[in-house]
């Protein structure tokens, strides 16, 4: 005598089950207006890669536990190098936080200028599935 029940032969064979793909996700978003300090109405395409590459860029990795390991930037890895260095780990911090991005496909064309010893003006053309825009930020290091 088996303690295990029997099966009874109404399994679902797995060649019966339709899988469902999720659709393509939207790029439509809540439009972040910076100068009155709120959100009002949506953006898409590419004013919401404009403003995903802020938010990025604004965001130290690991420091907000609501986003994934994956979002934000990481400055301080730049922090106390000389001016070489800087502007070449820039480059490829700026492009590595970016391409998490799915729908950026490409960071080209970078200018870096310093502006003090924690501030660089970085400017730079992001590559995207909706086209091409020129970003222009300071980031503090």
């Amino acid at each position: 005598m088996s303690l295990l029940p029997e099966q009874i032969g109404t399994a679902i064979p797995i060649t019966a089950v339709e899988l469902e793909l999720p659709e393509e996700q939207t790029s439509r978003t809540y439009r972040l207006d910076m100068d009155k300090g709120r959100i009002q109405g949506f953006v898409d395409e590419i004013e919401a890669i404009k403003q995903a590459v802020y938010k990025v860029l604004q965001t130290e990795r690991f420091i907000y536990l609501i986003y994934s390991w994956n979002y934000g930037i990481e400055l301080d890895e730049v922090l106390g190098a000389n001016e070489a260095v800087m502007r070449s780990e820039l480059k490829r911090i700026v492009t590595e936080a970016l391409l998490v991005d799915e729908r950026i496909t490409e960071v080209t064309d970078f200018h870096i200028e310093l502006v003090d010893r924690r501030t660089a003006a970085v400017e730079f053309t992001v590559v995207s599935i909706y086209g091409q825009v020129r970003i222009e930020e300071e980031v503090t290091i």
